[in-house]
């Protein structure tokens, strides 16, 4: 039976998954059955699925999570709006005719589908020490144009420790509200002052407050104020070089009789790292051949950051995260264009049978 994309598309389009990927996952296993394929599900509920034998391997990877809310189905001509339309279930859509079409006598591929992209990235981090590739083509709305690197992404927070008095005496107290300001200041200065180098693709880094908290009664001097920070790393930094660095840097701002903490959220899984592939490598140049796209950074974090490490890895697929009229992915306008998933579908299966 020819797998038919939009078919395929639609019906993922109107399965919820931003709650619960289960009736998702399903959709796709059964579809993967109906076409001679034998899936299988890990134990962290990744959709695996192989073809071919041999060398070159290339693993296809998306997931079928979304973001809440879910929006409604709806197809306009050449159009398909709803939720997932391109984050990531157009992507999902060309991957998997990618993956059922090409010719595989003399290679291998592997569809890896993971349940948790847009949370915690359980299903990526359990992949990664499991999956050897030549090369992996991660599936996310690029507008058809092949990307091969995207900053890092984690955040974290600052702690500012004062002491706790009357608000009617607040001289007997250190105000760790007041504090802040300094603080937020000096996180401005931080990769100048540091000495953070520009990577020559993805640009700058970027070190940004989000959230403050502090305080816990209106007539109490605050003995703790709390600022929450996302951090876009750039290769070589690690998000384990930034809590040390920061917390240094941050001390030098402090006014006399604070203290000062930095520290990454934790998480069950690595931070997403960035990371940048090659641009000469092959995965890449035979890509954007195929596809016509230019090749250029992606604007998002995204689970190539686990793969990135074991080989070139590229993201790439139909869809944008935004137009000239706003964002796009995640939000209620979300759409994708039939013509563009299956341009992708093509590209991608010239791709897997033309790399060596």
């Amino acid at each position: 039976m020819a797998f038919e994309p939009i078919d395929f598309l639609e019906r993922a389009v109107q399965t919820p998954s931003h709650d619960d990927v289960g009736d998702m996952r399903a959709l796709l296993v059964d579809t993967l059955e109906t076409e001679g394929i034998t899936p299988t599900v890990d134990e962290a509920g990744n959709v695996l699925a192989r073809r071919g034998e041999g060398s070159p391997h290339i693993v296809l990877n998306t997931h079928i999570d979304t973001i809440p809310p879910h929006v409604p189905f709806d197809r306009d001509g050449d159009v398909i709006r709803g939720r997932g339309a391109c984050d990531a279930k157009g992507p999902l859509a060309a991957l998997v005719s990618g993956f059922l079409s090409a010719a595989v006598t003399d290679r291998r591929v592997t569809l890896a589908i993971t349940p948790d992209e847009e949370t915690g990235q359980t299903g990526a981090a359990h992949l990664r020490g499991r999956l050897e590739a030549d090369a992996f083509i991660v599936g996310e709305p690029t507008g058809l144009d092949v990307c091969t690197g995207a900053r890092g992404q984690f955040e974290g927070d600052i702690v500012i420790a004062g002491s706790a008095a009357h608000a009617a005496s607040p001289e007997q107290g250190r105000n760790a509200i007041r504090a802040a300001a300094p603080i937020l200041e000096a996180m401005d200065t931080f990769d100048a002052e540091v000495g953070t180098p520009s990577h020559e693709l993805l640009g700058d880094p970027t070190l940004t407050a989000t959230l403050i908290d502090g305080g816990e009664a209106s007539n109490q001097i605050p003995a703790e104020c709390r600022i929450t920070f996302d951090r876009r790393s750039v290769p070589p930094e690690q998000s384990g070089d930034v809590p040390a660095a920061l917390e240094a840097h941050l001390r030098e701002a402090l006014p006399e009789g604070f203290d000062l903490t930095v520290e990454l959220w934790p998480r069950e899984v690595p931070h997403l790292e960035a990371f940048a592939t090659d641009e000469n490598a092959e995965v890449v140049t035979r890509l954007a051949a195929a596809s016509g796209g230019a090749i250029r950074p992606f604007g998002a974090a995204t689970e190539a950051s686990f793969f990135a490490p074991i080989g070139p890895t590229v993201v790439f697929g139909p869809g944008v995260l935004a137009d000239g009229e706003g964002p796009v992915a995640h939000a209620d306008r979300e759409y994708v264009s039939i013509d563009a998933v299956r341009a992708a579908a093509n590209a991608i299966e010239t791709t897997l049978n033309t790399l060596k």
